[in-house]
């Protein structure tokens, strides 16, 4: 909850600044996706069977293969950002 002294002054700047912030988060799911597809390319395989290869050890480690693992992951951070932004609403 935000309060202050003019709600009719910072209700547009909050608007915006979601709208903002939603809109970089976008640009960044974007970006991950890509490099999600650059890995799959590069090494022959989706990035779910990746990632149930790699936490099985199936795979050895690689610096290739732990970057891999940081993107999946960082899509995941930056899909629940994006929809915890999507459901906001100010009044």
């Amino acid at each position: 909850m935000v309060t202050t002294e003019s709600p009719e002054v910072l209700r547009p700047l909050l608007k915006a600044a979601i709208q903002t912030e939603a809109k970089a988060l976008g640009h960044g799911i974007q970006r991950t996706k890509q490099r999600l597809l650059a890995f799959e390319k590069q090494f022959g395989m989706a990035s779910d069977e990746f990632e149930r290869r790699y936490v099985a050890a199936e795979i050895a480690e690689s610096l290739d293969f732990i970057e891999w693992l940081g993107e999946i992951k960082m899509l995941r951070v930056l899909n629940e950002q994006k929809q915890a932004l999507d459901g906001t609403r100010v009044k």
